[in-house]
C-alpha cells in the first residue's frame, strides 16, 4: 500500500501524510512541519547503520549509503563528490494508532508525490528530495560528468528505487514533459530539472568556451554556461523558478546587484 498523503496549498505547498500504526516515513530535517503526538521522531545518521531503507539495507545502498558514497570516489569521474547531502535524516513512526506528519519544501513552489512500483526508478536533483516512506531507497547517482560535479549544477542526483511513495519539491510551477513529444530530445537549463524517469538519457554539457561568444553567454544569460540534455521517452518534471534567479531578484529588490551590469563577468565600477 502506498503512503496516504495529500498535497495542499497554492504558492507554497505542503504534504500532509497519514501513517498507519507502525508505518514510517523519513525526510530532510528542514522539511518537517508538524506531527501528532503519537508519532515518534528518530534522527539516524546517513551511514551504514541508518538510512531510508527502514532496516532493509544492502551494502552501500539506500539513504544509509549517501554519506559513504558522497565521500568515496565517483564511478564516472574518479573524484570525490561534494554533494552537500545531510549527515542524517529524520524518521517518523506512528505508534499504537494512526498518526499525521506534515512536510513542506524550502522554497515557494510545488510538491509532487512519486509512486514507485519497483520496476522503474526516478532520478531527482539533490535539493528536490523532501520525504519518502521507509520502503523507498535513496542513493547518490552521478550523471553528466562532462561538466564536473560541483554544487547543485545537475550533475549530482538522487536515485529513488523500491516500492512506495516519495515526495519531491520544486520552485515555482511544475512543468511535465516527455522528450518523445519533441522529437526525442529537449535541452533544459540545468537549474530547472527537478526529476525524470530512468528511461530518460541525461547529460549535462558546456555551451560556449573561453572566447568572445563564450563571454557573452554569462553576460546575457546569467547562469547559462551549461545545459541539461534529456533524450528518449519518459516523464520529465521541470520547475519554472531556480534558486539562482530568486537570489538575483532579491539582490535587485534590495537595491544592490553586487554582480554589476555584466552579471559578475566584469568587476563593478567603484569610486
Amino acid at each position: 500500500m502506498t503512503l496516504q498523503q495529500e498535497i495542499v496549498g497554492n504558492a507554497t505547498q505542503m504534504a500532509v501524510v497519514s501513517l498507519r500504526p507502525g508505518q514510517s516515513v523519513y525526510g530532510e530535517a528542514g522539511t518537517f512541519l508538524f506531527k501528532t503526538p503519537n508519532v515518534t521522531v528518530e534522527t539516524r545518521p546517513a551511514g551504514p547503520s541508518g538510512g531510508g531503507s527502514g532496516g532493509q539495507r544492502s551494502p552501500g545502498g539506500g539513504a544509509g549509503g549517501l554519506l559513504r558514497q558522497a565521500m568515496g570516489p565517483s564511478p564516472q569521474t574518479g573524484r570525490r563528490v561534494p554533494t552537500g547531502e545531510p549527515a542524517a535524516f529524520q524518521h517518523f513512526t506512528a505508534q499504537d494508532d494512526e498518526g499525521t506528519v506534515g512536510f513542506t519544501g524550502v522554497l515557494p513552489g510545488e510538491l509532487r508525490a512519486l509512486e514507485l512500483d519497483g520496476t522503474c526508478a526516478w532520478f531527482a536533483r539533490r535539493s528536490a528530495f523532501v520525504a519518502a516512506e521507509s520502503t523507498v531507497d535513496l542513493r547518490i547517482a552521478v550523471q553528466g560528468g562532462r561538466t564536473g560535479t560541483k554544487g547543485d549544477d545537475g550533475s549530482v542526483l538522487g536515485k529513488l528505487t523500491g516500492r512506495g511513495t516519495a515526495i519531491i519539491a520544486g520552485a515555482g510551477t511544475f512543468i511535465d514533459l516527455d522528450p518523445a513529444d519533441f522529437g526525442g530530445r529537449i535541452d533544459v537549463a540545468t537549474g530547472c530539472v527537478v526529476a525524470f524517469e530512468e528511461s530518460i538519457r541525461y547529460d549535462v554539457r558546456r555551451v560556449g568556451g573561453l572566447n568572445r561568444p563564450g563571454l557573452v553567454n554569462p553576460v546575457l544569460g546569467g547562469e547559462g554556461l551549461s545545459l541539461a540534455t534529456l533524450e528518449g521517452g519518459g516523464r520529465v518534471i521541470l520547475q519554472s523558478l531556480t534558486i539562482e534567479s530568486m537570489a538575483g531578484a532579491l539582490r535587485k529588490a534590495r537595491g544592490g546587484d553586487d554582480q554589476g551590469p555584466a552579471g559578475g563577468v566584469f568587476p563593478t565600477p567603484t569610486g
